[in-house]
């Protein structure tokens, strides 16, 4: 392991004076190569905002985890203890497989677990309590609209995508306007919404689970049935109606106004419903359900799968392109971009400073120069002209820039300090070169943002 050359010295941002002078108002400056930071006067102040901004953050997890609850002792008593704990045992093999996947997508730049809880929460409560009484009142007027129409047809075609995908897609609008600071891309909205949908699709399954349980009052082959098609065929129905949604959130989040937000939610409701609608359709047919399952249902989720995939592509290149800005003002060494870029950089760093016990701070230094890119996105897209580009993005800006080069210290130190013996004999990547440690691209795969070996 290698000091840091002197441009890079880890004592903080002010070690880069070209980089932290450079006034937004700058002449020659265009509006891709503007200045990537002012390093904010109080950084102390942290990244969660404001004290009063966190308390109000706590009183609504707390309310919405309150009405979560609340929901699921009222059905627990309306369907019977023991029918509602087998239901929602059976409700949890299609919540944690949709749960495992969204943590998987969202492991290039995590979310808090906060705001997860948050979306869950919302998902499994308030957004079923809003369905249940919207539709209520929205159904009548369906109906008198339609009179020649099965109020069954109505139902499962337009009552339930509209209210149920409003009420849903208020939670993800929500959670933008409460945390924007860490709602700044697509998968973010995918994620968010997905969660929103998961907890949702809970709560609705134990209902279904238990209609089709209590008609019988023991577990027959109408729960059996239900449960393979809700919950092994389709576990992924809601989270994909609402993703969509989240998407279109996402992208529009990264511009900075909060009407063109507004205005990508409500465009996002459309196709949200529509696919919700369109898989609906697919219970009406009885016996070509499969056929229309087979021919419709599975190629819309290889579809979403290909999008996923090409997502976090995007972030990848993303976290690239703009870190190599940082890299040209020398916050980064530009062999590091590799290394932060790359699945496989990421994943050989973590192994690399676990030999030393550094693997937690590696993770968190890895997370911090992710939100940092992805804040310079925000910053390059925010709202014209640059004098009124949104303060609070700069001021996270310097933060996460003070907040990596902590973390690049952290790791030094940690590595100057490991004990002779902390790698076994088993263990290479203890023993290899920094030449070696090298991904396909060239970057640094087992470093921090300094040279470390």
């Amino acid at each position: 392991m290698t000091e840091p050359t002197p441009p890079l010295d880890p004592a903080g941002p002010e070690q880069q004076p070209e980089y932290r002078n450079r006034a937004p108002t700058e002449p020659g400056l265009s509006n891709d190569r503007l200045p990537l930071a002012v390093v904010p006067p109080r950084p102390q102040s942290g990244l969660e905002g404001s004290r009063a901004f966190r308390v109000l953050n706590v009183v609504l997890v707390s309310l919405l985890a309150t009405v979560a609850t609340t929901t699921l002792i009222y059905f627990a008593k309306a369907l019977g203890v023991s029918v509602f704990l087998i239901c929602g045992a059976l409700a949890l093999v299609p919540l944690t497989i949709c749960l495992l996947t969204l943590l998987w997508i969202d492991r290039w730049e995590p979310e808090p677990k906060s705001a997860l809880f948050f979306a869950f929460c919302w998902g499994a409560g308030m957004s079923v309590v809003a369905s249940l009484v919207v539709g209520q009142w929205v159904k009548p007027i369906l109906l008198a609209g339609a009179t020649l129409t099965d109020p069954t047809t109505v139902s499962t075609l337009v009552q339930a995508p509209l209210v149920e995908e409003a009420s849903k897609g208020l939670g993800v609008l929500l959670i933008f306007l409460l945390r924007s600071r860490t709602f700044d891309g697509p998968i973010n909205g995918v994620v968010y919404a997905g969660t929103v949908a998961a907890g949702f699709a809970f709560t609705e399954n134990i209902l279904y689970f238990g209609s089709a349980m209590t008609d019988l009052q023991k577990i027959g082959p109408g729960l059996v049935t239900t449960f393979v098609i809700r919950g092994l065929m389709s576990p992924f129905a809601h989270v994909m109606f609402t993703a969509v949604l989240g998407a279109f959130l996402g992208y529009a989040a990264r511009y900075g106004r909060t009407w063109l937000v507004v205005c990508a939610w409500l465009i996002g409701l459309v196709p949200a419903m529509l696919l919700h609608a369109l898989w609906n359709s697919s219970s009406l047919v009885g016996a070509n359900f499969l056929i229309v399952y087979g021919a419709l249902q599975l190629p819309i989720f290889m579809v979403y799968a290909l999008g996923i995939a090409l997502l976090r592509r995007s972030e990848a290149r993303l976290t690239r392109r703009r870190l190599t800005e940082y890299a040209d003002s020398g916050w980064f060494l530009p062999n590091e971009i590799g290394m932060l870029g790359t699945s496989q950089g990421r994943h050989r760093a973590i192994v690399w400073a676990k030999t030393f016990g550094g693997g937690a701070t590696m993770k968190r230094f890895i997370n911090l120069a992710t939100r940092l890119a992805f804040t310079r996105e925000r910053i390059l897209l925010g709202p014209q002209p640059a004098q009124v580009r949104q303060r609070e993005t700069v001021r996270l800006e310097g933060v996460l820039l003070e907040g990596t080069t902590a973390a690049r210290a952290a790791l030094l130190v940690q590595h100057a300090n490991k004990p002779a013996d902390a790698a076994g004999p088993r263990d290479r990547s203890a023993h290899v070169k920094p030449a070696e440690l090298t991904d396909s691209k060239g970057g640094a795969a087992g470093t921090s943002t300094h040279r470390l070996s």
